[in-house]
């Protein structure tokens, strides 16, 4: 437990960022599953949606700081991936 004023403040931020962290990972994730099943049912235009959505979100998560950029660059890869394996059946 700190025992200086600023490091008590400072726990505090860091708790509050890492939550805020956690939920765009979270958001990711979800996004993710969303596109898979999208990919499975076989719909274009929602595929083409949800891929939006989550190379969107993966940009934002990257550009804030969530997630590591070349993290975000790997996923959005596998989901450019995923999409095309989908189009091209």
């Amino acid at each position: 437990m700190p025992n200086i004023k600023q490091q008590v403040r400072r726990v505090a931020t860091t708790e509050r960022e890492r939550l805020e962290n956690l939920r765009w990972r979270s958001t990711t994730k979800t996004l993710h599953r969303r596109l898979q099943t999208a990919v499975e049912d076989g719909d274009a235009d929602l595929i083409a949606t949800e891929h939006g959505a989550y190379v969107r979100w993966m940009d934002k998560a990257a550009a804030r700081g969530a997630i590591h950029p070349s993290r975000a660059a790997r996923k959005k890869s596998q989901a450019a991936k995923l999409v095309a394996g989908a189009t091209a059946e």
